[in-house]
């Protein structure tokens, strides 16, 4: 039952747990809500997802299955190390028509993934535990769920 006042009310006592909870009511973050729904069916052990727009650093839509693990909060961070890694990038190869695909982040019980998305404006963050998910059925998962 959707009840507005109760869904409000559990947004603010931390993030929304076990459901993909978009930022908006726009076709762009309808379009991310898919995305992550895509990435929850390859990847049922999921920790945490969101599609983040690259520039602000906003989350778009977002999947969590903890209270504690926020990723509208680290939103912003993975946005500039996204777009730190582009800077290096133009850096070592000015010329070069290299694109940026993704970051991988192994952590001792956890991967943390970032997928830059076809329009080159959004990536994909997905954190899994590493003891329930192999990286490359992530990796997989994450490049057919755009």
């Amino acid at each position: 039952m959707q009840i507005p006042f109760l869904n409000r009310l559990q947004s603010l006592s931390g993030a929304v747990i076990n459901k993909v909870v978009p930022a908006g009511n726009g076709a762009e973050h309808q379009e991310a809500a898919q995305v992550l729904q895509r990435v929850l069916e390859g990847l049922p052990e999921l920790v945490a997802a969101a599609v983040v727009q690259i520039d602000s650093g906003q989350a778009v839509a977002t999947y969590t299955t903890s209270r504690d693990f926020n990723p509208a909060k680290i939103a912003g961070f993975n946005a500039a190390l996204v777009r730190g890694q582009y800077n290096v990038l133009a850096a070592l190869q000015p010329d070069s028509d290299e694109q940026l695909e993704e970051i991988v982040i192994t952590l001792p019980t956890q991967l943390h993934l970032l997928r830059i998305l076809t329009n080159k404006q959004q990536f994909l963050y997905v954190a899994v535990e590493s003891r329930d998910t192999n990286l490359g059925i992530a990796r997989e998962v994450m490049r057919t769920c755009e």
